[in-house]
């Protein structure tokens, strides 16, 4: 005879869930990155760091590779918003200075850890290039596409080489020369190379 006993979700997945918390295991989870590098990362050692059950982890992301990601691309979405200020240099000008900023802070820390395993970890590259790489060069693409249709650039404007060329020039900065990824760079790297590019 079947039982009459209502069914029950699965072991773990029933509770709602809650999106403060989310957000604590996200910080957490970028704060032990920045700290012991993807490798060593463990769902343990996040759980410890937020004060949290390991349950509490593996009800929202099924491995560590899964929450890295999101936290990654959770953060930038929140933090870079996409300009819309009515001009070239003005959107190029907030958002690199947006994507700078981040970059010197805990997200930057986090995202040089990775960077450093991508040649190591192919599925990683992947997810890191889909979730937080490609998103930041298709913002970069629109702003310059809006210049293209207000008459600001021309339709022959090396599109795709200045966007590679404000991404190489940012994570330079960041990660090899031993000088700051501040506001002065920024402007340099736009008014001496990218707005010159777009506007030969």
């Amino acid at each position: 005879m079947a039982s009459l006993e209502p069914s029950r979700p699965p072991a773990g997945r029933g509770r709602p869930r809650d999106a403060s918390r989310d957000a604590a295991l996200r910080q957490a989870a970028m704060e032990v990155l920045a700290q012991v590098g993807y490798r060593a990362l463990t769902m343990d050692a996040v759980a410890a760091h937020a004060r949290a059950g390991k349950a509490t982890i593996y009800r929202r992301w099924d491995s560590k590779l899964d929450l890295v990601i999101d936290t990654c691309n959770e953060l930038v979405q929140r933090r870079i918003p996409e300009p819309d200020l009515g001009s070239v240099a003005a959107d190029l000008g907030e958002f690199l200075r947006s994507f700078a900023t981040l970059l010197t802070g805990p997200v930057g820390k986090a995202a040089q850890a990775l960077v450093g395993e991508l040649p190591h970890e192919p599925e990683l590259a992947v997810k890191f290039r889909e979730s937080f790489l490609l998103p930041q060069r298709d913002v970069l693409r629109r702003i310059m596409e809006r210049g293209v249709q207000r008459g600001e650039i021309s339709p022959n404007a090396p599109i795709d080489t200045v966007g590679e060329l404000a991404g190489a020039g940012l994570i330079y900065r960041l990660m090899l020369a031993d000088e700051p990824l501040d506001t002065g760079f920024v402007d340099r790297l736009l008014n001496e190379a990218l707005l010159p590019l777009l506007k030969r």
